[in-house]
Parts: structure tokens; sequence; C-alpha cells
């Protein structure tokens, strides 16, 4: 199983260790794609800090975050699974699985990100300020610049097996399964079950709370139809069903009523 994760905009401070290792990053098939935006993210933020708080849309009170990313070829950095907080990432609680979940999540979590293009949890990176939805003056607009090198790298890491597409619309631009990977590519959209409505915190925690839950019980459903399964048997309220077309992807919806 493969799980696919947005980041968060809040992060967690750069380590004090070492600074970033390019090459030690996974799917190395998007080296030159992340080089040409670390690059221009970095000369952006250096030279005019206006304009990159501009084009980074942040507020008067993240103008420090321009700083962050002109300074990222030095800062020290630490795995992405620290750096990235927020209401997901608190509910997936990735420091306090045991050893076997926690390998699990090595294996299968895989962030995606307007900086890195997607990176697992035991990649070292600096924390840094650069969303999906942003449009760098050279590049263009980031989810649009994934599109070609992500096509090229994704369909071998999602292998042969389940695809649990937990990623927001920005992130989801940068890859769409297609073919026979679509077919076993489930969505989850999390409702408050009295409205039917998407609110956002349910929605994060409670997509934290299944990914930790299927790597706590060791759950390897192979098939969105088995994933409906092992979430009911978490204990979740899901409703779907198969598409009527070959080669799109299921769209689950899990129904909540309060998140603690």
């Amino acid at each position: 199983m493969l799980v696919l994760l947005p980041p968060s905009e809040g992060k967690a401070a750069s380590g004090r260790g070492a600074p970033l290792e390019p090459d030690a990053l996974s799917l190395p098939g998007l080296a030159k794609a992340r080089a040409a935006v670390f690059a221009e993210l970095v000369e952006l933020c250096a030279a005019d800090e206006e304009k990159a708080r501009e084009v980074l849309g942040l507020s008067e009170g993240l103008r420090g975050e321009v700083a962050k990313n002109a300074a990222l070829a030095t800062a020290g950095a630490r795995p992405a699974g620290e750096v990235y907080t927020g209401v997901l990432y608190d509910a997936l609680g990735l420091a306090t699985l045991d050893a076997a979940a926690r390998e699990r999540a090595r294996a299968s979590l895989l962030v995606f990100s307007g900086l890195w293009g997607a990176v697992r949890i035991d990649d070292r990176i600096p924390s840094y300020r650069c969303s999906m939805g942003v449009r760098l003056p050279g590049l263009g607009a980031l989810g649009a610049y994934w599109r070609g090198p992500m096509a090229e790298v994704m369909p071998e890491v999602a292998g042969d097996g389940l695809v649990l597409d937990l990623r927001s619309a920005a992130y989801a631009a940068a890859w769409r399964p297609k073919g026979e990977v679509a077919g076993r590519t489930a969505t989850v959209r999390v409702l408050h079950a009295p409205t039917r409505k998407v609110v956002s915190h349910f929605n994060k925690a409670t997509k934290g709370r299944i990914v930790r839950g299927l790597l706590e019980a060791g759950a390897a459903p192979a098939t969105p139809g088995e994933l409906v399964e092992a979430l009911r048997d978490l204990g979740y309220v899901v409703e779907g069903e198969a598409p009527g077309r070959a080669g799109a992807a299921w769209s689950l919806d899990v129904l909540v009523d309060e998140v603690h």
C-alpha cells in the first residue's frame, strides 16, 4: 500500500545537524526538477524580500519565512516526518508509533511538496515555505510544473498495490493516477455525518487517524474494496463503491460525528 499525503503549511524548525543532501532524497528521478525549484526559490528569497513575500502569498507576520527560504542550502535538515506538523500529522503521531508501525510508515507514506515534489518520511529536509499553489516567476505554477516529472516516476513508485490518496486538491494536481494505477487508487473524503459537509478539522484529523490505525493494525489492503473492509474493521463508517468505468479511482466517504 502506498499512502499519498499533503504536507503541512506549518513546519517544525530546521535541525542543527548537517544540511540537505539532495542526492540522498528518495525518488531520485525528481532530482533535476527539485534542483530547479530549489535554486529559483532560494534566489528569489535572497534577492527581493517583498517580491518573494508576494509570490509565496505570505502575510506581513510571516515575513521571516522568506529569510528561512533564502538560507535553505545551509540550514540543518531533519526527517520530513518531524518537519511536517499540523492537524493531520498530530493525529498521525509518527513519533509515538511502535517499531513495526514505524517501519510500515517508512515504506508506505509519501508526502507531496511544492519544493521537493514528493519525499518519504525519513528523507532529511530543512524547514521551508513553498506550497504547491505557488507560481514561481521562472518555472510557473508548481502544480503544473511537477506533472511531467511526477508522471515519469510515480507509476513505478506506486508498484502493483493499493494507492490511498489523501492529498488535498492542490497537491493532487501534481500527479493524477491514470489507467491501471487509477483502478487501484482510492481517494477519501471525510464528511461531518450530521451535515454531510467537509469540515477542515474533521477532514485532516480523521485522515491522520485513519493512517495511524492502518499502520498500527498492520493492515495491508491490496485493493480499494479491501480498504473499505479494513476501515470498517477499525470502526469507521464508510460509504463508497466501485467506479462505473475501468481506469477510474474509487471515491470513499468516511462519516464522522465528532473528533476529540
